[in-house]
């Protein structure tokens, strides 16, 4: 299936969909201000160095100077692997005697700065690629722990011998087989070499040519990922609505990525790139819990913390003479709806598809059968287990980063992200209760209630008689205050 991709670029965010036949399947955002450090390689200078935690302070240009812990020095970690190797525990050396006050050193950020923290360095470089994470300072071959056991010896004696290929041209370096690489042919894992061998060369040669404290390489760009992890042989087009973006994605293909280039075009066009297939409204309902089917049906869709959950719907009762059929179609229909979803949202973890009751077996296997081939089309990790006792499709699908609604959304500060709140009467039951326990420990001249309008209302309306009750009952008068800002949940007791 033909795919174009399409990049809108601005200074504060970048947003790339992916389109085929019409409609969008994935959407990635970046915003410029929420780009991390991890990944980052510096020419730090050693601006302190702490014996008694075994530790330095390194200053990479940033506000804070960062924190570089033995345990992550070079060749603390290659004495590691030695212990492993050899199966005996091997000295490590203090961090007195490895690093100095005023000595450059090369470093990769581990973890970002939080709060009053630093960032965390690494002096063992590692940079990743679509399907490798090159380590050039090490010799060690490995391969992702996600992938199955049995798998691994293969895949690592795969990646050996194409190491070992490069290596005879005098160039060294360890490799770490990502999972997305597990069915990567020798080509694709070549290239990716190539690649990462390249962006090396630029990372040394900067370091002998900038001053300490320069930033040497920067992890990729969604830009310039776009061209790494996205571009496949089904892509006939990238445009990119920018023209100076363009021109610095063609420079960085030219030289990484030379068969995706021809691919770049510079969009021109008078409406917005997105508005050619209506992403913005596309995107607006990945938002939302429905999902429209073209039968009439409509999924559910709901995300929490442990699982996801797509129920399938038909619509509305279209009679007994055709119902089997109707539910098989609508059922067809929401394996593909769903699979995009899971794409479109970037949902991952453990899924819960619950598909309307069929009565034939055939039906069920159909739907199943459309339901994995639609997945198969997904670039991330996707296994379907089938139907469950009670009739449930579950599966899983590999997080690779937030999902959509992550990203775009935070939880409602109405409803705490539980998606309801409780109704003016609970809320006034709730105050009633609350002033007799108040009453109960304290001897005020006057309770007030602050709430919100719709509360008042009700007290004031419906539930007068029982506050009137109340006030007799505790021998106290019981005033009302309504105040716009809260929300319906809220409410003040003052004792007066």
């Amino acid at each position: 299936m033909q795919q174009d991709i399409l990049i809108n670029w601005s200074p504060q965010e970048t947003r790339v969909a992916i389109v085929e036949t019409g409609a969008v399947q994935e959407l990635h955002v970046e915003r410029t201000l929420e780009r991390g450090l991890v990944g980052n390689v510096y020419l730090g200078k050693v601006a302190r160095v702490l014996p008694g935690m075994q530790s330095a302070f390194i200053d990479i240009g940033l506000e804070r100077a960062a924190f570089l812990h033995v345990a992550d020095l070079m060749s603390s970690v290659a004495a590691r692997h030695a212990d492993n190797d050899k199966g005996e525990p091997a000295p490590v050396v203090p961090i007195e005697k490895q690093v100095f006050e005023g000595q450059s050193l090369l470093v990769q950020v581990i973890k970002d700065p939080i709060g009053t923290k630093g960032a965390r360095l690494s002096s063992q470089i590692s940079i990743a690629g679509r399907l490798l994470v090159f380590l050039p300072q090490d010799q060690h071959i490995g391969v992702s722990q996600k992938i199955p056991f049995e798998q691994r010896e293969a895949l690592r004696k795969r990646l050996q011998g194409l190491a070992e290929a490069a290596a005879a041209d005098g160039k060294t370096g360890g490799f770490i087989l990502r999972t997305n690489g597990e069915d990567a042919s020798d080509a694709e894992l070549g290239e990716d070499i190539t690649y990462l061998r390249k962006t090396w060369a630029r990372i040394k040669e900067a370091s002998t040519r900038l001053p300490p404290k320069s930033l040497l390489h920067q992890d990729l760009s969604l830009l310039q990922r776009v061209l790494r992890d996205l571009v496949s042989e089904m892509t006939q087009t990238i445009r990119i609505d920018s023209s100076e973006q363009f021109a610095k994605l063609k420079t960085f293909g030219q030289e990484f990525m030379p068969s995706a280039v021809d691919k770049l075009q510079l969009y021109k066009g008078e409406r917005p790139i997105f508005d050619l297939f209506n992403i913005d409204e596309e995107v607006g309902k990945a938002l939302g819990r429905r999902v429209e089917l073209k039968s009439g049906g409509y999924l559910i869709v709901d995300q929490t913390e442990a699982l996801t959950t797509v129920d399938v719907n038909t619509g509305g009762f279209v009679g007994a003479r055709n119902f089997d059929e109707t539910i098989f179609k609508t059922n067809l229909e929401a394996a593909g709806a769903i699979a995009r979803q899971l794409r479109l949202r970037n949902l991952g973890g453990i899924v819960i598809a619950d598909f309307i009751d069929m009565t034939r077996e055939d039906h069920r296997e159909a739907v199943l059968a459309e339901f994995r081939k639609q997945l198969a089309r997904d670039r991330v990790k996707t296994m379907v287990s089938g139907y469950s006792a009670l009739g449930l499709v579950e599966m899983t699908r590999k997080r690779t980063r937030e999902s959509l609604a992550h990203m775009l959304c935070e939880p409602c500060p109405v409803c705490d992200g539980k998606g309801s709140v409780k109704t003016a009467r609970t809320v006034t039951y709730d105050i009633l209760r609350e002033i007799l326990r108040e009453a109960r420990q304290f001897n005020p001249r006057e309770f007030r209630v602050i709430a919100s309008p719709d509360v008042i209302d009700v007290l004031l309306d419906e539930e007068s008689q029982h506050l009137a009750g109340l006030s007799d009952f505790i021998g106290k008068p019981i005033s009302l205050q309504a105040e716009g800002s809260m929300s319906q949940e809220q409410y003040d007791i003052v004792l007066l």
